[in-house]
């Protein structure tokens, strides 16, 4: 039932710590979501029953869209988080820490018909019960978790010893995720810049950012930590 660590191996040998989220935050984020999707689907009903027998194939349509593809959009698009993910500071992520994708949120939505049965996300709630990371069926299902994002933006300060600017993460680091960024820095000159970003990416929980930019903080602190 608690929040805890998700140890991820990469073949570089870099060992990384995803904070996962527990069953209470992701509720709340559920209900989040489901009071805007209520909302949509009201305001929808309103509206389209205006336009008496067109106004039905047009609100079975806006149902289908916010039932069925709110979710695998936002998740898809906006980093792994819908709007109740985000204001609880949660975002979905491949089980190896990589960006969720398309493939990963359409399975993971696509399986509540079977998390929901057979009343109130009974077989759901089981698996997370069972799971030692909370995940559910659909979670399981497309190698899904949900973890916890930095609380706070990162920002830069400048050591007056060495003149060198280094971000500053937006959550602390235990030892052994310093020692994953320093595995990180070590290895990363021998890698392509792609497959750079792609492990960056997996320490987004940390650097807060993705791409380009998490690579470039990545090395940064990296850097730092080993004294360059």
């Amino acid at each position: 039932m608690l929040d805890t660590l998700r140890a991820v191996h990469t073949p570089e040998g870099v060992d990384l710590h995803l904070p996962v989220a527990g069953p209470l935050l992701r509720s709340v984020a559920w209900g989040i979501d489901a009071m805007i999707r209520l909302s949509v689907v009201i305001t929808a009903a309103a509206a389209f029953g205006l336009m008496e027998a067109t106004g039905v194939g047009w609100y079975l349509l806006a149902l289908f869209v916010v039932l069925w593809l709110y979710p695998v959009v936002f998740e898809a698009m906006w980093n792994g988080q819908t709007p109740g993910k985000r204001a609880m500071r949660l975002r979905v992520v491949r089980d190896d820490g990589a960006p969720v994708g398309w493939l990963g949120a359409f399975v993971r939505n696509l399986l509540r018909t079977v998390d929901m049965l057979p009343f109130g996300y009974a077989i759901g709630i089981a698996s997370g019960l069972l799971d030692p990371w909370g995940r559910r069926l659909g979670d399981l299902v497309a190698g899904t978790v949900v973890i916890h994002v930095p609380t706070l933006p990162v920002q830069v300060q400048r050591h007056a010893s060495d003149g060198i600017e280094v971000p500053i993460l937006a959550v602390p680091l235990r030892p052994a995720e310093q020692a994953a960024l320093i595995a990180f820095g070590e290895r990363a000159p021998a890698l392509t810049l792609e497959r750079q970003e792609e492990l960056s990416d997996l320490l987004s929980a940390m650097t807060g950012a993705t791409g380009g930019e998490g690579l470039q903080r990545a090395r940064a602190h990296a850097d730092y930590l080993m004294g360059r």
